[in-house]
């Protein structure tokens, strides 16, 4: 049951907590395969986007039975994630005045190996579509080049989420350093556009190429989540044809232009479960590129 659903959650949109639980309900079929037993940290917004929200991981009361948990360890203690495993406990969790799930690379069968590894593409400007698009293709020719399919997804926000799927064999550390170092060839390939930079004062205006959504504890916006803009921009699955063609940007799909979309092409990432690779042959192509030659 979804309390206060009249609460506006979206202010300029008028989208209430109620039309945010129907959405979350009517993708559910298409969003659980990916965040199914993944830890989760909830973005909520108990007051609605035009006030401050926050992230909310530890869940220790206030929970019906039912939901499940899982405890991780963290420096001093432990964290109890919700995990969701069906539709009841995604409405719980939008019940929460939770707008946009964040999830692990991981699952709970075996935290440590994650399943997927990640790349944010986070821009700078937002008037420059075409150097953002040119990003996301060359990571996708490089992960081509080391032999890794990989799909995307709009961030909702900025940016592009390039994900590879992977065979949950190598562990947390090997992955994020893989993540690094193919980031690192990004940028001395194309170092008038993208910059490991973490901080936005040294970036020069280029895109970041984050790699730091593959460490432990880490999260990236899930599948088909809402996220907290005007618009109630989704974070959603789309072809490489559509960003090639710029059909597609960071914030197209939104919550009420979705179910159609959905309706007319299904979950695009459906394929995606069924390619994962192993990262061994890939990482030792990667550090050849890496590595000077010697003459």
């Amino acid at each position: 049951m979804i309390t206060h659903p009249d609460k506006v959650l979206f202010p300029a949109d008028g989208i209430t907590k109620g039309e945010l639980a129907s959405y979350y309900e009517s993708i559910a079929p298409a969003m659980l395969p990916h965040i199914r037993g993944r830890p989760i940290t909830m973005e909520r917004y108990p007051s609605g986007i035009g006030q401050k929200g926050f992230f909310h991981k530890d869940v220790s009361k206030g929970f019906p039975e039912w939901l499940v948990r899982v405890e991780v360890p963290k420096k001093g203690g432990t964290v109890h994630h919700p995990v969701v495993n069906d539709t009841r406990s995604l409405l719980w969790i939008a019940n929460q005045n939770c707008i946009t799930p964040h999830v692990w690379t991981s699952r709970t069968a075996n935290l440590h190996y994650p399943d997927v590894c990640v790349f944010d593409l986070d821009p700078s400007k937002d008037d420059e579509p075409e150097i953002l698009r040119t990003a996301a293709l060359a990571l996708r020719d490089l992960l081509t080049e080391l032999g890794l399919p990989s799909w995307v997804k709009t961030s909702g926000s900025k940016g592009f989420h390039i994900v590879v799927p992977l065979d949950g064999k190598a562990p947390m550390d090997e992955v994020a350093g893989f993540a690094h170092r193919a980031g690192a060839l990004m940028v001395a390939r194309h170092p008038d556009i993208l910059t490991q930079e973490f901080s936005k004062a040294d970036r020069g205006g280029r895109i970041f190429v984050d790699t730091g959504r593959n460490g432990y504890s880490a999260t990236f916006a899930a599948a088909y989540a809402v996220r907290a803009k005007p618009g109630a921009p989704v974070s959603a699955p789309c072809t490489w044809d559509e960003l090639e063609s710029g059909q597609v940007a960071p914030q197209t799909f939104t919550l009420r232009n979705l179910p159609d979309r959905m309706a007319r092409v299904g979950d695009l990432w459906a394929e995606m479960l069924r390619r994962r690779r192993s990262l061994t042959r890939p990482a030792e192509r990667l550090r050849k590129m890496l590595t000077p030659s010697k003459k």
